[in-house]
């Protein structure tokens, strides 16, 4: 029996196994490929999306329990055009190593600076904790999110 979801607000269905992770169907079946399957075991928060509006790890949610679910990617949170406000921080302040686990990065902070737009480091610092980077040190990640303290524009 397909299952119905809003994918990155279009419609669409899914038709293989109920018991699939979303972080598959995600990169096999729909070609998204900005969740990166990097633990798939929910600790490293590269697979983060959000679901119904709260950020879920893909790789640990099957998609037969998405029925009428609204979900969300890094693909659905900006454009090549237009970035959102953390990915163009994070542009801006070059904290992107290898990649990885930024698509999660930038959907947890953009999460955590809706509920909080004005955070200090150390909250910051505590948005963070689900998500793992191997590569770099994280003070240019929070430099990049502190650059936004003064941001105008609330974020959507």
């Amino acid at each position: 029996m397909p299952v119905s979801f809003t994918l990155n607000d279009r419609q669409r269905s899914y038709s293989g196994d109920p018991r699939t992770s979303l972080l598959v169907a995600l990169r096999d079946e729909f070609r998204l490929t900005g969740a990166k399957d990097v633990c798939g075991e929910g600790f490293c928060g590269a697979c983060i999306v959000y679901v119904d509006g709260a950020p879920k790890v893909s790789c640990l949610q099957p998609v037969g329990a998405l029925e009428g679910a609204e979900i969300t990617t890094i693909e659905g949170i900006g454009s090549v055009e237009t970035l959102n406000p953390v990915q163009q921080a994070f542009v801006d302040f070059d904290v992107v190593q290898c990649g990885m686990c930024f698509p999660g990065m930038v959907m947890t902070l953009t999460h955590f600076l809706r509920g909080n737009p004005h955070p200090s480091r150390d909250q910051v610092k505590s948005a963070l904790v689900g998500n793992i980077c191997r590569c770099t040190g994280y003070e240019r990640i929070i430099d990049a999110v502190m650059s936004l303290h003064n941001s105008v524009e609330p974020l959507e």
